[in-house]
């Protein structure tokens, strides 16, 4: 790419321009984030609450959701208040360090909740498929261990991505970023040099993380499906099969978003911006929303918690 006069260089300030086409309508767009965001934090916080103080939910499953649920306060935490302050109080500036740090802890936490995800998946998959082992497989050191790992994993895969914009992008073509939060293409995509280093550690790393993750996942409830086939007994066959049902949710809504989110934002030359943004942002707000109705509604231990939460307090 040609370097012209209206090149900067390494800009200490940012643009975030929020949703481009879509300006005039940014501040309603921000109502239903917000909501989706409150609940979120609500949603999610109340598992965290029933867990931590229900002491027959300290299970490696339950502990996994927690995991869950602390990462996707954390993520949605990331991106939405800065996000409302583009749409609601033309705050639209961002230290270029800032930004990078921001695209750390964003792509951190997208791995990390695809971490717990295949953690929840393989204690599904020894709880069912061997039930005997399940306890002596799954001790509270390997859940720790499993915690650790799927939290250095991204954190330290990232890494060199803002090493190779630091050490490799000097020069920008813009100070605009078209999106509501700094993400690694988007910001990419500002340099005016060759940046197909960039890419290509851009998408190594998401497959390392996700497309590794979704493989195993897929393995997992396959062998998870064949096993509960071939129970002898219809009522285990549907037990075995509702303990999975919330974590499969969870799933599917995860990894559609993400497939849709990745490849629009880099195939995607035909489609509007304003439509893969949203669609960014909808895969980063989604999960964290809808999680905790998942649990809530499948999982009739977290259910009877909440009841018993809820009942005491009104009797109180």
């Amino acid at each position: 790419m040609p370097v012209t006069n209206d090149t900067v260089f390494m800009p200490s300030v940012l643009t975030l321009i929020g949703i481009p086409g879509l300006e005039p309508v940014q501040c309603w767009i921000g109502i239903p984030f917000c909501v989706m965001y409150i609940i979120a934090l609500i949603g999610n916080s109340l598992l965290l609450i029933i867990i931590k103080y229900e002491p027959s939910l300290h299970e490696p499953m339950y502990i996994f959701l927690a995991m869950l649920g602390a990462t996707d306060i954390t993520l949605s935490t990331i991106i939405v208040p800065k996000m409302l302050g583009i749409f609601w109080f033309h705050l639209p500036e961002i230290y270029f360090d800032t930004c990078l740090f921001q695209m750390w802890l964003i792509h951190t936490f997208q791995g990390i909740e695809s971490g717990v995800l295949l953690a929840m998946a393989l204690d599904r998959y020894v709880a069912i498929c061997y039930p005997l082992r399940h306890a002596t497989i799954f001790t509270r050191q390997l859940v720790t261990r499993i915690g650790v790992g799927v939290t250095l994993r991204p954190a330290i895969l990232v890494i060199p991505c803002l090493l190779l914009i630091k050490c490799r992008l000097k020069l920008y073509r813009t100070k605009l970023i078209s999106h509501t939060y700094c993400e690694h293409m988007a910001l990419v995509k500002l340099a005016a040099g060759d940046v197909y280093i960039n890419k290509f550690y851009g998408l190594l790393g998401a497959f390392i993380v996700g497309g590794l993750d979704f493989i195993f996942i897929t393995l997992s409830y396959t062998q998870i499906f064949i096993t509960v086939f071939h129970l002898p007994q219809k009522e285990a066959r549907l037990k075995a099969f509702n303990t999975c049902i919330p974590h499969i949710c969870v799933f599917f809504q995860f990894y559609v978003l993400a497939f849709f989110s990745f490849f629009t934002h880099r195939s995607g030359s035909y489609i509007p911006s304003y439509s893969h943004i949203i669609l960014s942002n909808l895969y980063l707000l989604v999960p964290p929303f809808l999680n905790p109705f998942v649990y809530g509604v499948k999982t009739k231990h977290i259910q009877d918690k909440v009841v018993k939460m809820f009942c005491s307090k009104h009797q109180a």
